[in-house]
Parts: structure tokens; sequence; C-alpha cells
């Protein structure tokens, strides 16, 4: 029969002798010391459950463990009381469903780690006897005394288990932000054709993705990966805004040539006529539009002068150039730095492959923050369409965080900044990338 509180006095079960090991010297150790101690059996449970991995339990070691801790009362925990456990093995192997070699392992390894510690009779049996109050006097059998002995260090093992875990987690939130940024700005570089060693950051980045770990890492390792992440990225911040302004140089150069170009043909010599009797017309138009550069450049007559010719040439490299030309701002980056309206756009337009696909979605979202048609309107007419798409996202993102109070007069002052040259999109949306990291 099991030990079952004050009705029990004698019990004899059979436990057998035991090869001594460290491991089982240690427990003991901790039994003695857990005899002096008083913590209540919940408190002790709770602390060896919380780090029963960490220390190597196995469910089955937990859930002998708690059959064990079913058998004892609070009086069992208290100062100079050992919480002795003297049931039988058919009734541990009745209660977990262990065969009974499963039943030595388990109790073994319990022994072995320091959860539990054993007190053996004389003759090998695991027997116990309570006072008419309920007190163990005389046992032997399962001493769980080490769990008190162990509650304390158990609870600053958890603390620090917790502390790793928040950090790895962070770490893993600024590489992810690190990795997306990188990832943003080689694809808009890539897509922009910018000048850079696109290719071989691209190479270094799939490398540093190779070293990301499948399985849980200490937070030294992922503090590693994140110094490289971040090295990387500075590099390729630094190689992208060098190319930027490099491109911008380019931009005015030739907006400048541009204009000189036209003020050349205006001021042709070949263009006046000294003539007033005498009504003379060019067969091409000098000044022309930038939408029909393509369809005049190839019309030009063969046998038109030479500088006029050239004037042409010139004027295809400018719109070639200007065409191969990409935004700085990229979809992708958009939709990372934007997590609420990414969530409601994919709910509401699925993939989203273009800024064709992002342009509808945002015009079906535009209603909910209360931005007017007009404004709307207002703003594509003023920023051009697809800025004007990502102004409103960053609004739509910014009043659902509570950022922004009133969407259509923030919308309203992007257009005003943009008038003034002062409105700076990409650092909205990078800055809000950079701030998911904190």
């Amino acid at each position: 029969m099991p030990q079952n509180g004050r009705g029990m006095s004698n019990i004899n079960q059979s436990s057998g002798w035991r090869k001594a090991t460290a491991g089982l010297a240690v427990a003991e150790q901790h039994a003695q010391v857990g005899e002096r101690a008083a913590v209540p059996k919940t408190q002790a449970f709770v602390a060896v459950k919380r780090v029963g991995a960490h220390i190597g339990l196995k469910a089955g070691d937990m859930l002998l463990l708690d059959t064990l801790g079913a058998f004892t009362q609070a009086q069992d925990w208290e100062e100079g009381q050992r919480p002795i456990v003297w049931a039988s093995n058919a009734y541990l192997m009745e209660h977990t469903g262990f065969s009974l070699s499963a039943l030595k392992r388990h109790a073994r390894r319990l022994g072995e780690i320091g959860v539990i510690a054993f007190k053996d009779s004389p003759n090998g049996k695991r027997w116990g006897h309570r006072d008419a109050d309920g007190r163990i006097i005389e046992a032997y059998g399962f001493d769980l005394s080490p769990l008190s002995a162990r509650a304390e260090e158990f609870e600053r093992l958890h603390a620090e288990l917790q502390a790793e875990r928040e950090l790895c987690q962070r770490l893993k939130r600024q590489i992810t932000v690190a990795r997306r940024m990188i990832r943003a700005r080689i694809e808009a570089a890539q897509g922009g054709a910018l000048s850079g060693p696109w290719t071989q950051l691209s190479s270094l980045f799939e490398d540093l993705l190779d070293r990301l770990p499948r399985r849980n890492t200490a937070s030294e390792a992922l503090a590693r990966l994140l110094e490289w992440f971040r090295e990387l990225q500075e590099r390729v911040e630094t190689t992208y805004l060098k190319a930027v302004r490099a491109d911008e140089v380019v931009e005015n150069t030739l907006a400048t040539t541009e204009q000189s170009l036209q003020k050349t043909q205006e001021m042709d010599p070949r263009e006046v006529n000294s003539d007033p009797h005498i009504l003379i017309t060019n067969q091409l138009n000098p000044v022309i539009c930038k939408s029909s550069e393509t369809e005049n450049a190839a019309g030009v007559v063969p046998n038109a002068p030479p500088e006029e010719r050239v004037d042409r040439e010139l004027e295809d490299w400018v719109a070639e150039t200007r065409k191969k030309r990409g935004a700085a701002l990229d979809l992708p980056t958009v939709m990372q730095a934007c997590p609420e309206f990414a969530s409601w756009a994919r709910n509401m337009g699925g993939y989203l492959k273009d800024w064709g696909d992002l342009h509808r979605v945002v015009g079906q979202l535009r209603p909910m923050i209360g931005v007017s048609e007009h404004a709307w309107n207002l703003a594509q007419d003023r920023l051009g369409a697809q800025v004007a798409t990502a102004a409103l996202v960053l609004t739509f993102d910014k009043h659902c965080a509570g950022e922004v109070a009133s969407p259509g007069g923030y919308l309203r002052g992007m257009v005003e900044k943009a008038g003034a040259g002062e409105l700076h999109l990409e650092r909205s949306f990078y800055g809000r990338l950079s701030g998911q990291a904190a």
C-alpha cells in the first residue's frame, strides 16, 4: 500500500541497493541543507520546473517528480523536516505508466542531477512512520529535500535564463532590421542602375545569411553576427549614398546641359531672320517636350545641319540616362517600415508585386483614415503617383500607431514640404526601420 498521510504507520517496500556515485553524494549534501530550510512545496516545484530542461531533466523525470511530490504534505517542507516518500514501485508504475526499468532509470537521473536523494534503510526497504499530527518520525525512500536546498539556486538560474532569452530576442530583432535595410539598399541600387560593387556586396550579404542560426543560439554568437551585419550595413549605406550623390551630380549636369542646349538653339544665328519680307520656318521645332524626345529624334531629317544632329544625340542621351535612374525609395522598404499598413494591404490586396498594386490598395484604404479624395488627388498631382502613394502609406501607418491625429492635414503638410523642396520621405522610412530595432 502507498503512503497516504496520517493513517499510515509502517510500510515496507523494496528499494534495492544502488551503486554510490559522486552525483548521489552531492544530492545527499543538498538533502542535508534542505532539512534546515523552510521552502513551501509549491515554490520548490515551480522553481525546478522552470529550469528543468536546462539542467537536464526530461519529461518522464518531471512526471515521476510530480508523482512523488503528490505524496508529501505541507508540514514535510517545514524547517527540520524532510519530505521523504516511501510509495511502492507498483503504485508509482501505475500512476506514471512506467515499466520497472523505466521507473528506476528516471529515479536514477533525478538523483544524479541532484533533485532528489535516496535514503535507504538497513535492509534496503522503503518505509515510513508519521505521528498523530502527521509529521514524519522516521522514513526511508525518496528524499525530496534537495528541492528545498536548491530552490533559490533554481530561481536565480531562471532569472539568468530569462535575461538571456530577452537579450537573444533583442539581438535577433536588431539583426532582422539590419538585414532588411541591407537588402532594401542593394535592391534599390541594382534596380536604379547605380554604380558600385553591388555584386560583391550581395555575395557578402548572402554569406552572412547562411550564418544565421537555425536553432537557439547563445547571445555571444548573435552579438557577433549583429556586429558583422552592421559592418556590412554601414558599408552598403556608404556605397549607396556615394552612388546617389554621384547620380545627382550627373542629373544636375544633365539639367544644366539641357538648359544650355535649349538656349543655344534659341540663340542659333541660323534661326534669325533678317529679312522682314520673307518668312522662313524650320523643318524641326528646336524646343521639344520630354514626352516626345524619342519620337522627334527618330524623325531627324538626313540633310539636317551637323550641329542639329549633335543636339539631337545629346537629347537622346539625356533621356536615356534619366530613364535608367531608379527611385531611391523601393517597395520592400516601404512595406517593411510600415507593418500596420502592410498588414491591411495584404489582407485587401494579397501579394503586392509592384507600385501599381500598392497605389490601388492605398486608394482603397484612404477613406479609412479620413483622407479626402480632394487631398489625395492634390497629392498625386503635386508629388506624382509613386511619391504620393508612399506618402499616404506613411500617413496611414503613423495614424495607426497613434503618431498622427489628422491624416489629411499630415498629407497636405507633406505636399507643402515637397513644394518647398524639404520633403525627404526616404529618411522617414529608414528612420522607422531603425526604430524597430530598439
